[in-house]
């Protein structure tokens, strides 16, 4: 399904921007002056077995700790590579977003949210395509996130 048909079936509001691609947070700078709110990475990893597989949302300027998240999730992870990306999410490299989560019709990625991102007023993603990026306040991203059946960690 596609994302922005979704959210208008939730009732979710957003604002769009048009914008040239983009694959990196650095590049993406260049063009989201006017988007409010904090600006985030968005992970694809799995575990060593490649049996486990998670989303991992975060802001854009805060280093990855492997080790520490390792903690968190109690197993050792790696990135996921672009077979991975495309076969789960129907996504690929540099279009990785919370929004890829309606093509996990297994629900088998678990959602881990940096709290920092959670709680902003404001969050912005591309639309499984890096050319567009979403606006939308922080009530109508969490109602998007639980409209979802996967697993949720906030940290």
């Amino acid at each position: 399904m596609e994302i922005k048909k979704y959210l208008k079936e939730l009732g979710i509001k957003f604002k769009e921007f048009n914008h040239p691609a983009v694959f990196t947070c650095e590049e993406a700078d260049k063009y989201n002056k006017e988007i409010k709110g904090i600006h985030s990475k968005n992970l694809f990893i799995k575990d060593r077995k490649s049996k486990i597989f998670y989303l991992l949302i975060m802001p854009a300027e805060k280093k990855l700790y492997m080790k520490e998240l390792e903690t968190i999730l109690k197993d050792k992870v790696k990135f996921a590579n672009e077979k991975n990306l495309k076969n789960i999410l129907n996504l690929t490299a540099g279009a990785v977003s919370p929004f890829g989560l309606i093509n996990d019709k297994s629900n088998i990625v678990k959602i881990i949210i940096d709290k920092e991102i959670w709680n902003s007023d404001f969050v912005s993603f591309h639309p499984n395509i890096n050319t567009e990026t979403l606006e939308l306040i922080k009530e109508d991203f969490h109602k998007y996130i639980k409209s979802l059946k996967n697993e949720l960690i906030i940290f």
